[in-house]
């Protein structure tokens, strides 16, 4: 088993297309990233990455016939170390968001639980697209859920600082060290107990700055995008479907006129540029597959709809104001593609 192996089995070259959900995540909750979302984010490539050994363990019979080159039909890894590394994974991703908090080890237990829901079972269901699409909103949802664990609050002009969640601690220390030194003094209880109100009132405001319920317009928009690429994707070895990528291609146009309309006061335009990168990226590939449904054109088509998900999460934080978040997501295009081109992302 050679590092080469595993990164196709883990198909490594879609890994770019995770960390932009915690991002997007973030922003549209209304807040900066920050230890949260870092470790949204590491749990959320931990999670990715366990559904998709567990994803070739569970189609190691059927890929026998289609894909017999696949690492665990072709021998190179066995079944078994598959399912092992699904289920460390899956252990270490919900470590790291447990560290996040109990919101995000909230979200992270569904998110792996539809994981494995979808690669034991429902994939081959009527319910695979649904699940797989829910999978990816609560991918997002995580990264809400763990940056607002970490403390944020929102700060003049829409952007997010971050709360101290000691300050409570820390006024009720420095206002009984002002009462062992000046006594008990009614002065000395009054300041007492001003710095207490204050810190609880700080403490308050940084506590319920942003909300998850505000990220889940985004995270249903992810979830429609991934609902069209999965539909699609299940023609991919065989083709011969127009229908697939033809809806798949109208919802990209209804998800990128949604990315390019700001929220609140935030600047329109990086918003239209990334909606508009995603919508080429996107229905190019899906437009070739409805005039061509053949096998080819079909997998380039799931290629495209998954390099997607990069533009299309920049501009979901884009259009909440985080441009410069929506540039950094942007900033792993380059490197998917590169990857891309040593290991196939499907």
């Amino acid at each position: 088993m050679s590092p080469r192996d595993w990164a196709e089995l883990l198909r490594v070259s879609a890994l770019f297309t995770v960390p932009g959900d915690a991002l997007a995540g973030a922003a549209s909750a209304g807040a900066r990233p920050n230890r949260g979302t870092a470790l949204a984010v590491g749990a959320s490539l931990c999670l990715y990455e366990a559904g998709m050994a567990l994803n070739d363990w569970s189609d190691r019979d059927e890929d026998a016939i289609d894909r017999p080159h696949r690492p665990i039909p072709s021998g190179r890894i066995s079944p078994r170390a598959a399912l092992g590394a699904a289920g460390a994974l899956t252990a270490a991703g919900l470590g790291l968001a447990a560290r996040a908090g109990r919101p995000a080890l909230a979200v992270a237990t569904a998110l792996s639980a539809t994981v494995w829901a979808y690669d034991l079972h429902l994939k081959h269901t009527k319910a695979g697209p649904a699940a797989m699409a829910a999978a990816r909103g609560l991918d997002l949802l995580l990264g809400a859920a763990a940056t607002l664990s970490a403390g944020c609050r929102p700060a003049a002009g829409g952007g997010a600082v971050a709360a101290r969640p000691d300050t409570v601690r820390g006024a009720r220390r420095a206002a009984a060290t002002a009462a062992a030194t000046a006594g008990s003094s009614p002065t000395a209880r009054t300041a007492r107990g001003a710095a207490s109100a204050g810190a609880r009132q700080r403490f308050r405001a940084g506590r319920g700055g942003g909300s998850v319920r505000a990220a889940a317009p985004a995270a249903a928009v992810l979830a429609a995008h991934t609902y069209a690429v999965t539909t699609v994707s299940r023609n991919e070895t065989r083709g011969g479907s127009t229908r697939a990528p033809l809806a798949a291609l109208a919802a990209t146009g209804a998800v990128a006129a949604f990315a390019a309309r700001p929220r609140g006061t935030a600047a329109p335009a990086a918003a239209v540029v990334l909606a508009a990168a995603y919508a080429r990226t996107a229905a190019v590939p899906y437009l070739h597959a409805a005039l061509n449904p053949s096998p080819p054109l079909t997998q380039r088509a799931v290629g495209g709809g998954i390099r997607a998900m990069i533009p299309l999460q920049a501009a979901l934080a884009a259009r909440c104001g985080a441009g410069l978040t929506g540039l950094a997501v942007m900033g792993l295009v380059p490197l998917a593609r590169k990857l891309a081109r040593k290991v196939s992302p499907t």
